[in-house]
């Protein structure tokens, strides 16, 4: 058990907002302009936690706060002599379900090798044979129009493993895939070369609320944002007008470029998976204890 003073606890707090809100406030102010953003949406939008939510530190499981009163209007925690802390009753069922699920799906993940030969081409499958006012992000132009777009897309193989990415391509381009990943596919194909999978590290530490430590939650989100500018800078769409210089993925040069983006973060998404990790593992071994 780790006890943390106020004032400890209140620093890590202080610090933890100041991170989040780099992205939240920015965020917030395009809301209120009614401006929309195809690179930084994706966090707020395909991912669920609210940005108030996100500013919101929490200790993790095992910690104790002293002076930590305020915590007890939140669901999932309790006094202890020591101080405030996550509740080991917050366990529920559906969260250990969802602990087990992840410890899981993660622990395949990091058995296997890092495929790093996919370049990106999830983003412009979920485009092929689509004409400009059908696509996600129309109010961007294609890079190389969409005859040139479509052509990319014939001349390369699309191994994509992510059923999250594979769900949206177009229904031309699906049979174009070496895989055909479903949902219940997910342990068997993940794989820590996939963008898409080291973005998701994000999405399963806040499935786990209260449980996981909100400094975790901060380092899995800043790498999914750096991924996600990758992910839309290796895309078909021209985002120069924003400042993103295209990854130009139909080049030698371009997919070498992508690689090795591709094989850095795959690297700190292996220190974060297994971080997430420990904390499943430590939900687990509380409810055999």
């Amino acid at each position: 058990m780790v006890v943390l003073t106020q004032e400890e606890w209140q620093e890590r707090e202080r610090t933890f907002q100041e991170r989040m809100k780099l992205y939240t406030e920015p965020h917030r102010e395009r809301q209120r302009r009614g401006e929309k953003h195809p690179v930084m949406d994706f966090l707020f939008t395909y991912y669920t936690q609210r940005p108030s939510r996100l500013e919101r530190w929490q200790p993790g499981f095992g910690v104790v706060l002293e002076g930590g009163a305020k915590f007890l209007d939140r669901s999932g925690y309790t006094e202890t002599p020591d101080g405030v802390m996550v509740s080991p009753e917050a366990l529920t069922p559906r969260l250990l379900d969802t602990a087990d699920f992840v410890h899981r799906l993660l622990s395949a993940t990091e058995s296997r090798p890092a495929q790093l030969g996919c370049f990106g081409l999830h983003e412009w499958a979920m485009v092929y044979r689509l004409a400009q006012d059908e696509l996600r992000h129309s109010e961007w132009p294609l890079r190389l129009g969409v005859q040139g777009t479509n052509e990319v897309v014939e001349s390369m193989r699309i191994q994509c493993s992510h059923y999250d990415a594979f769900r949206f391509f177009s229904t031309a381009a699906r049979p174009r895939n070496t895989l055909q990943p479903t949902q219940q596919d997910r342990v068997n194909l993940e794989q820590p070369g996939c963008l898409h999978n080291n973005m998701d590290i994000f999405k399963w530490c806040y499935k786990l609320d209260p449980f996981v430590p909100a400094e975790l939650t901060a380092d899995a989100f800043e790498l999914a944002a750096e991924i996600r500018e990758l992910d839309m800078r290796a895309s078909p769409y021209d985002l120069g007008e924003l400042g993103y210089s295209p990854v130009e993925i139909e080049t030698a040069a371009g997919r070498a470029e992508y690689v090795r983006y591709q094989r850095a973060f795959a690297e700190r998404a292996g220190v974060l998976r297994q971080r997430l990790l420990e904390t499943c593992r430590q939900l687990l071994e509380e409810h055999v204890g």
